[in-house]
């Protein structure tokens, strides 16, 4: 007979206000195999364990039971008790009596919420007798990190992870590392240079020797688990040697064909060979393919003449490189909800209708302008200025409710940046609601209406129409309850942050979740907010949704630090939550291979004495399983259990009513 203790916690009131602890713990004592019950305010408190460690000492238990919050919370806290206490860890069950019972059933006279909590302890009682002891699974861990995406966030992960000793991977789509950040003019609220913030990092990432950089290239195909997965990335054709280029810029001033450049979000061209901006990292150009008239029509080729090193060869092909690391870091930011999408503010058919990012360009030093603000249609210096706000963000008609976090920030930005450039100019900014939740922004925004004397309107726009070369912009101030037309120079919408195009092909590639919006998801938003389901797989950014440059390098931090705990040992204790695979009875019809979402399934074989193959079947590979269970419910000959969750064991919490 098992001898078993049963442990009821009060959560403070969170459960006993609705839960009879006292009772349940009397009713489990009730039952067959259970020689040690009590309840306690707090079990997750250092008292509460001490308590659990020396019940099992004194009492012999070969396994407890703990009735309290969700085994999401604190699991691992109680199983770790066990275990100092001489007990197998997985001999250590968690009973949720807070989120199922005291937080649904809000009865005062504690009726439903008791009798549940009893018949849930009850159940997970017989269920522990039908365990068995199980030890974790140790996996060997290839000590080289991967990170995809070189923006701010991915860049602090890749440097924090290199300052630790360790090889790092880090691949970027563009040609240059940066990612959004160096766009920015000034960040708030410091109003600090951003390229003399970020250009520091991306010189000091490209000269670190424990990071290899992989600019121009996707991430292809990843295979593998936690500790060992197998990247193919393809590093797409620049068609210039990287180890030869000297950075000289030659072939860029003899190009004679332009082209509108991605960086400067159409308000200028480029040449067809170029970088993207001047602080490039690496310092490498790149032949724009579909318009370089030597590739597609064998004509010109100037670049190559004055090419003193000879890098450029117009016959360079994408390749397939392989990487075998043992964590990933994926950080590839965000892009901004197309403008295109926004034709009732004129964008598109207004010249002088632009975006927020574009903004930033005509106030960079290094923008199109040199920092001058003048619109696009005449290169005019603009005297009224309006800025909309919440554009696409919180609108169920362009499909985004959220809100996008920084919009209220860099539009209080974009006026200071303003007035301070055009002296003798006006600011409008129309917005819904001003969220300002951040160290010093509150004041910052402030600083932007009383000191730069921003004019913001609490109201929606209605129309915005051009008359006689000025913008008409239509709407109402519902704190003054009369409606507003402005004539402006120009209109600059804050539009809202989206994920990026591919993000959810990404994600499908690496086996992580994302929500509707196609932001990764991470494992919980509290306790991990860096971590994905799939182990080994880290986020760090607005990969994960809207957020400032604080947040993203935190993130990045973080991300790095995890990575770092990972490599810390040669080899890393997983979970035994795992799938096993009956021999005997699998009929090899491989619908578990289809079911399962983390790939973790092989299609093994049985060969006889010459090595002929004489039957297949499933084999579970568990560095990658995750417990889930998915391949249980499909598998046909019920050939499936998993550990710690085994038929036995459920139907012997059923059968306990």
């Amino acid at each position: 007979m098992p001898r078993i203790g049963v442990f009821v916690c009060q959560c403070g009131n969170n459960i006993a206000a609705t839960v009879d602890t006292k009772k349940v713990a009397e009713e489990m004592s009730k039952l067959p195999g259970v020689v040690f019950t009590c309840d306690y305010k707090f079990m997750c408190s250092s008292p509460g364990q001490d308590m659990l460690k020396q019940a099992i000492k004194d009492n012999k238990l070969d396994g407890i039971i703990v009735s309290a919050c969700s085994p999401h919370m604190h699991e691992k806290t109680f199983r770790k008790a066990a275990e100092a206490a001489g007990l197998n860890p997985y001999q250590c069950e968690v009973t949720n009596i807070r989120e199922q019972c005291s937080w649904v059933h809000h009865d005062k006279t504690k009726a439903v919420g008791t009798v549940k909590s009893i018949d849930l302890t009850r159940m997970t009682i017989e269920r522990l007798k039908k365990n068995k002891p199980l030890k974790k699974i140790k996996i060997p861990v290839k000590k080289k990190a991967l990170v995809i995406g070189g923006g701010i966030a991915g860049i602090q992960a890749a440097l924090d992870i290199a300052e630790g000793g360790r090889e790092v991977i880090l691949v970027e789509k563009e040609p240059s590392i940066g990612g959004n950040m160096a766009r920015l003019s000034e960040t708030f609220p410091t109003m600090d240079c951003s390229q003399c913030i970020l250009t520091p990092k991306m010189v000091e990432a490209e000269l670190n020797e424990n990071i290899k950089l992989y600019t121009y290239s996707e991430v292809e195909k990843v295979d593998g688990y936690i500790g060992n997965f197998t990247v193919q990335i393809r590093r797409k054709s620049k068609y210039v040697d990287e180890d030869r280029c000297t950075g000289c810029g030659e072939c860029i001033e003899k190009c004679p064909f332009k082209t509108e450049s991605h960086f400067e979000l159409g308000l200028a061209k480029r040449k067809v060979i170029y970088t993207p901006f001047p602080q490039s990292v690496p310092n490498v150009p790149v032949i724009d393919a579909p318009n370089c008239h030597k590739i597609q029509k064998d004509k010109c080729g100037a670049c190559a003449v004055v090419c003193g090193p000879k890098c450029i060869d117009f016959t360079m092909q994408d390749k397939i490189v392989t990487e075998e690391v043992g964590a990933i870091v994926v950080a590839t930011g965000y892009q901004l909800m197309p403008n295109e999408r926004f034709g009732e503010y004129g964008y598109g058919r207004i010249k002088d209708v632009i975006s927020g990012m574009q903004f930033e360009r005509l106030a960079s030093s290094s923008g199109p302008t040199g920092g001058e603000i003048r619109r696009p249609s005449d290169n005019k210096v603009p005297k009224n200025v309006v800025f909309i706000q919440c554009v696409g963000s919180r609108d169920e008609k362009k499909g985004v409710s959220y809100c996008s976090k920084v919009c209220c920030m860099y539009t209080a930005k974009h006026t200071m940046l303003y007035k301070h450039k055009v002296h003798d100019g006006q600011s409008y900014v129309f917005y819904m609601d001003i969220r300002s939740g951040g160290k010093r922004y509150e004041e910052f925004v402030r600083k932007a209406i009383e000191h730069d004397d921003a004019m913001y309107l609490r109201g929606r726009v209605s129309r915005v129409y051009e008359k006689d070369g000025k913008v008409i912009v239509q709407g109402a101030d519902t704190l003054s309850g009369s409606q507003v037309e402005i004539e402006a120079d120009m209109v600059v919408l804050a539009t809202a942050i989206v994920s990026r195009e591919g993000a959810d092909t990404l994600a499908q590639k690496l086996g992580i979740g994302y929500d509707k919006y196609k932001f990764y998801n991470e494992y919980h938003p509290k306790l991990r907010p860096v971590e994905t389901v799939t182990a080994g797989i880290f986020l760090a950014g607005t990969c994960m949704g809207p957020m400032d440059i604080p947040e993203s390098v935190a993130q990045g931090s973080a991300a790095a630090s995890k990575v770092l705990a990972l490599f810390s040992a040669d080899e890393m204790a997983r979970e035994p939550i795992t799938s096993v695979v009956n021999k005997a009875t699998c009929n090899a019809c491989w619908d578990c291979v289809t079911a399962c979402p983390y790939s973790a399934i092989e299609r093994d074989h049985v060969k006889d004495r010459q090595g002929n193959i004489v039957r297949w079947l499933a084999r579970v590979n568990e560095g990658v399983c995750q417990g889930c269970g998915v391949c249980v419910a499909a598998c046909r000959s019920k050939s499936i259990d998993l550990r710690g969750y085994t038929d036995e064991q459920v139907f012997a919490a059923i059968n306990s009513f």
